[in-house]
């Protein structure tokens, strides 16, 4: 299936994590809301000013390729948003600051069960885990296996080599290339919708649909032309990622006191 453009943006980060809620594919836009399509979160809200069209005489389309070169171009952002994993069933929460550099810092949990923290600078991972996560991801283990792993892991920084078996994954997400390596190649189909607002900050609406499914995606529209926010509407797999703090430094550093070193446990 091909992905457009700005969709892809949101599939690239997602899929570091196993998300799929965010395709979209080659079935032509309508330039009309979805009357029946609601967002998991809420609503922005509408812009009190129009004197001045945004983007005038430009497609959907080339709207979304100047979202693509802006959002692509940034050395670093923040994702934040709920977006469902097909694997599991359940929906992934993320809120990630990352760069171009393979620094990161931020916060994720599965299905609003318990937490895990994690930061990554030059060739280390540091994560942090609370016991109702350790607990969620470990189910259908041995219960002396699980209360062993609580007691050592839970509420403790830990240290990992990135470029160790383990951690390779965790590492490639912190890497804000990586994640959007992808969204230069696709295509876009989308549709314009109307102005709003994302926090405040002035967008325009561009529609896609694949099917049934349905993507709301929010571009600034003062400055430049970032991707502020992707929604799913559909039924199925609703969620929601924004993206925000472009070019803003990640407040990644190794984290103070007594740190476990996971590689060292492992021999």
């Amino acid at each position: 299936m091909r992905h457009t453009a700005l969709a892809t943006l949101c599939l690239a980060a997602a899929a570091t994590l196993s998300l799929t809620g965010c395709q979209s594919g080659q079935d032509k836009a309508d330039s009309k809301p979805d009357k029946n399509g609601s967002s998991a979160a809420s609503s922005p809200a509408p812009s009190k000013s129009e004197t001045k069209e945004p983007f005038a005489g430009l497609t959907g389309a080339e709207i979304a390729d100047k979202a693509v070169a802006a959002t692509t171009g940034a050395s670093s952002l923040r994702m934040k948003g709920d977006v469902p994993d097909d694997e599991s069933g359940s929906t992934i929460t993320l809120d990630m600051a990352l760069n171009k550099q393979g620094e990161c810092a931020g916060t994720m949990s599965m299905g609003g069960q318990g937490k895990a923290d994690l930061i990554k600078v030059g060739d280390t991972v540091y994560m942090k885990y609370d016991e109702k996560f350790l607990r969620e991801q470990s189910k259908g283990e041995k219960k002396s296996d699980v209360d062993a792993a609580v007691a050592l892991l839970a509420g403790k920084w830990t240290k990992m080599s990135a470029k160790g078996k383990d951690a390779k994954d965790i590492a490639s997400f912190c890497d804000l290339d990586t994640v959007l390596d992808d969204a230069d190649d696709a295509e876009t189909d989308a549709s314009r919708g109307k102005t709003t607002t994302v926090d405040g900050t002035p967008a325009i609406v561009l529609h896609e649909r694949d099917g049934k499914e349905r993507y709301t995606l929010y571009v600034a529209t003062e400055g430049k032309p970032y991707l502020l926010r992707v929604d799913s509407v559909s039924a199925k797999d609703p969620g929601t990622l924004t993206f925000s703090d472009y070019d803003k430094k990640v407040p990644a550093q190794k984290p103070s006191g007594e740190i476990l070193d996971l590689d060292a446990l492992g021999g």
